[in-house]
């Protein structure tokens, strides 16, 4: 897994963004929705490329992966 670093000028959008226009808990309510609406759009198609599959299922781990980041719902204790 490689490691990007974010410039200031990101990073400060993104902290403004988390604190001042949505709630994370929100935010990964809403990441989680859209992971299953994609989810049952998939596999309702009969023909996909094999290549799309690969790119939505990283799209949806990454996705699930931030909503759990901003809320550990799945997390066991």
């Amino acid at each position: 897994m490689s490691i990007n670093n974010i410039s200031k000028e990101t990073e400060n959008r993104l902290l403004n963004f988390f604190n001042n226009r949505i709630e994370p808990e929100e935010l990964a309510k809403t990441l989680r929705q859209v992971n299953f609406t994609l989810s049952l759009g998939v596999m309702s198609k009969n023909e996909t490329l094999q290549s799309e599959m690969t790119k939505l299922r990283d799209g949806l781990y990454w996705l699930n992966a931030l909503a759990e980041t901003l809320n550990p719902y799945l997390e066991l204790e």
